[in-house]
């Protein structure tokens, strides 16, 4: 590595960031939309993501589709297929992983990565290689992606979206103080909006001014993570990259919205019932059980009753968690309200290895369904996630979860033709593992 590589990046840290990710992978599956206003969220009534087509006609995310219809009668609105965009997000980490294993997956459709070090391994500079990255992304996977280059993560996010869409900045040590100066302290990555009127209040306005602080004042005036944001704007690497990716939760929620609203409270509960479902196979995928879950109603007003509830024991079986919830559910269901949501979150996670018998035999009989459970989880690995479900999540599992105008599902859940495969018929780049 020469001298001026090695000063303008002691360390080479890129984020990487889809433009209009949801979007843009429904016009990757079908080339025809290319060019026009495409917007995914049909099924629940507002903008989920849209084209940049689209945002130049003033769509923005949280729009009611209605209020979209009236702005730009010409759009294309598709149900969401969070799947699909999943399978291209592992796409884009193979790639990726093509030039580094340092690899931090921060969403499904950005990550960090390091190159310091590959520069012999790839024969070119950082920024080649940071080039080289984005032509794979963009022409494998038949969109675009925005690319910062800098000496810490904080710096290579505010690079990654100095040229959205489709932008490739890097930013040099030399040339720092220049970026900084252009970004305003409320659009630098970490400092939400109250951090940002604490600064303003001490005529810190753009990242230079808070970089230019001393360091008794940064000490004295702000928290630990704060002051983590001033070093790497100053170019000093503290946020490691996270390379092992998630390792357990603290907790997990649940939720569904269906459309229409109803007043059937068969139908509200089987909802309930789904999401409990839903939360013990993941607890169950993560070898966790949980103590304490808490369930919410959603009324059409978007007003919600809750109620938390400490379980007997440890699980992670759907059956002991509405056992406790059937007692409650009367509590915080009013009849004659429309609800348009229900959700539970699991909490007080803990290793399901850890079992503490009772006096009464209850943790026994969750020991016997663990098993049962291990078999229905074994077939949904096999035949597709519910295969197998409880009789309480019955009613939900037989209607769609939106119903009319919202009723669309995405082209990966219609039935195939003889001869196709999803992956075939949804046009998904064949590269890498999933």
């Amino acid at each position: 590595m020469s001298w001026g590589e090695r000063s303008s990046y002691p360390r080479a840290i890129i984020h990487i960031d889809g433009d209009s990710f949801f979007a843009s992978c429904e016009v990757m599956k079908n080339p025809a939309l290319r060019g026009k206003p495409v917007i995914t969220g049909r099924e629940r009534g507002i903008v989920s993501a849209c084209t940049y087509e689209a945002k130049a006609r003033g769509v923005t995310r949280g729009m009611k589709l209605s209020e979209v219809r009236a702005l730009c009668p010409e759009a294309v609105i598709l149900p969401s297929d969070y799947e699909t965009y999943s399978i291209l997000s592992h796409r884009i980490y193979a790639i990726v992983r093509r030039y580094t294993p340092a690899l931090e997956e921060y969403s499904i459709d950005e990550c960090f990565a390091e190159l310091t070090g590959t520069r012999r391994m790839h024969h070119g500079s950082y920024e080649d290689i940071a080039k080289s990255i984005k032509r794979d992304l963009d022409c494998e996977l038949g969109m675009t992606f925005s690319i910062g280059l800098s000496c810490t993560k904080v710096l290579a996010k505010i690079g990654s979206k100095w040229k959205k869409p489709d932008g490739f900045t890097a930013l040099p040590s030399q040339t720092l103080a220049i970026y900084r100066t252009a970004t305003s302290i409320g659009k630098v990555w970490g400092i939400g909006a109250q951090t940002a009127a604490f600064l303003g209040l001490h005529n810190i306005h753009t990242a230079e001014d808070f970089a230019q602080q001393s360091h008794e004042w940064v000490t004295a005036h702000l928290t630990k993570p704060t002051i983590e944001l001033w070093h790497e704007l100053n170019g000093r690497l503290v946020l490691e990259l996270d390379t092992t990716g998630r390792a357990t939760y603290q907790s997990i929620a649940k939720t569904k919205t269906f459309t229409p609203p109803s007043r059937d409270v068969g139908f509200i509960f089987s909802q309930l019932s789904k999401n409990i479902e839903n939360a013990c196979i993941k607890l169950r995928r993560w070898n966790l059980q949980s103590a304490e879950i808490t369930f919410f109603l959603k009324t059409q007003e978007f007003t919600c009753s809750s109620y938390t509830v400490l379980l007997p024991h440890p699980t992670n079986i759907p059956h002991d968690m509405l056992k406790e919830v059937e007692k409650y559910f009367i509590y915080i269901h009013k009849p004659g309200v429309l609800y348009r949501a229900t959700g539970v979150t699991t909490a007080r996670l803990s290793d399901a290895q850890h079992i503490q018998l009772d006096l009464f035999g209850a943790v026994n009989t969750t020991q016997e369904m663990q098993h049962i459970f291990n078999q229905v989880d074994s077939v949904s690995r096999r035949y597709g996630k519910h295969a197998l479900f409880l009789g309480s999540s019955l009613i939900a599992m037989k209607q769609n979860q939106h119903l009319n105008e919202r009723g669309d599902v995405p082209a990966r859940a219609h039935p195939l033709f003889k001869g196709e495969t999803t992956r075939r018929r949804l046009n998904i780049p064949m590269i890498g593992e999933v």
